[in-house]
């Protein structure tokens, strides 16, 4: 990732901020163009780079003369209508704010940065920790084309980075990869309980099913195959896995159509608390 263009203030130093933050200095942006605002004694202490930037408690506590570029938003959804309006003070044509808070969206940022403030609300994922998340983002009209590949640099820091041009595309898109590693989570769980039910070792199970659902995900991103021709390559006809398959994927109650009904499901939920 190339260092971004002007200085970054973040919000929250959690398990996501801190992974942003990690990123970007292993990516070669200077500790002192970085300004993080995190109570928690501990969030400094975390980091690994012996450069590090400047933390302070609160939005009080900010420099008077420090000018962000960007104000990224890492702290809790539950925390954030309280926490938000106190950088109202940056927005303006120079600053764009970016927010990776789950429900929450551009018109509440709106609410409370002002209507004509540069915002960017974005979905990141679990394996961000690790540098292997995708984020999807949208951007509100008074966003630059400067200000969009700034905030696309940032969240590279911790993987992928799509766009969409419709907000509402955020509530599917937290459906299937916001959520989704949970799912893949239960599917390595659910194989290591069939396994172990099947006769093996319980321990020896579920090493087999991490190994089998990280090795095949490897795999998959590595590959240049669809997916479906991955599943195809596995199954030899009138084989064990085509046996499996023929159960995972009947009509009505195998996992294409439970995946469905769970995306389905995730998906009301996250418009319901985005209100």
């Amino acid at each position: 990732m190339a260092p971004p263009a002007g200085r970054v203030l973040l919000v929250g130093c959690g398990k996501m901020g801190g992974a942003l933050l990690a990123g970007w200095l292993k990516g070669g942006t200077e500790a002192s163009d970085v300004l993080v605002v995190e109570p928690a004694p501990g969030a400094r202490a975390a980091l690994a780079s012996d450069d590090k930037p400047q933390f302070v408690d609160d939005a009080k506590a900010i420099p008077a003369d420090f000018a962000p570029a960007v104000v990224v938003f890492a702290v809790k959804p539950q925390t954030m209508d309280e926490a938000a309006p106190a950088y109202k003070r940056f927005a303006g044509p120079d600053t764009v704010f970016l927010s990776i808070a789950a429900g929450k969206t551009i018109a509440a940022f709106e609410r409370h940065l002002g209507g004509n403030a540069a915002i960017v609300r974005s979905m990141p994922n679990t394996p961000a920790a690790i540098g292997r998340g995708i984020t999807v983002a949208c951007a509100n009209g008074h966003v630059s084309a400067e200000q969009r590949e700034l905030c696309g640099r940032l969240l590279e820091a911790a993987g992928e980075v799509a766009w969409v041009e419709y907000e509402g595309l955020l509530d599917p898109v937290t459906a299937v990869s916001g959520s989704g590693p949970a799912y893949v989570f239960l599917l390595a769980e659910a194989m290591a309980a069939a396994g172990a039910e099947a006769g093996l070792p319980p321990e020896l199970a579920m090493r087999l099913a991490r190994a089998t659902v990280a090795g095949a995900g490897e795999l998959m991103r590595r590959s240049d195959e669809s997916a479906e021709q991955l599943r195809v390559n596995v199954t030899s006809p009138g084989g064990t896995t085509e046996a499996a398959l023929k159960v995972l994927m009947a009509s009505e109650d195998g996992l294409p159509a439970l995946m469905a009904r769970a995306v389905a499901a995730a998906t009301r939920r996250s418009r319901e608390l985005a209100g």
